[in-house]
């Protein structure tokens, strides 16, 4: 319900915790991921967020897209949604 405090980096780390969690609940890890959807309020974040983002995939990467937005919910700078396979 509130973002974490401490810049991209923290609210990034944040958010792949949280999509850990959400993949172990449902049996699945980030090997299963066929396609991510990152939400920046800064395209300026991209690098920062990126180097996060790398520590969770490995190769053959999913298809990523990466879309500067104007806002996000609470204020957060980075959102992420994954697809992925059944």
């Amino acid at each position: 319900g509130k973002v974490v405090e401490g810049g991209i980096l923290a609210e990034t780390e944040c958010v792949f915790r949280n999509l850990s969690a959400v993949l172990r609940a449902a049996g699945k890890s980030f090997d299963d991921v066929v396609r991510a959807g990152v939400f920046l309020t800064s395209m300026s974040d991209y690098v920062a967020m990126n180097g996060i983002y790398a520590k969770y995939f490995s190769q053959p990467f999913p298809a990523r897209t990466t879309i500067g937005v104007a806002a996000l919910p609470l204020g957060a700078r980075v959102e992420i949604d994954l697809v992925v396979k059944a």
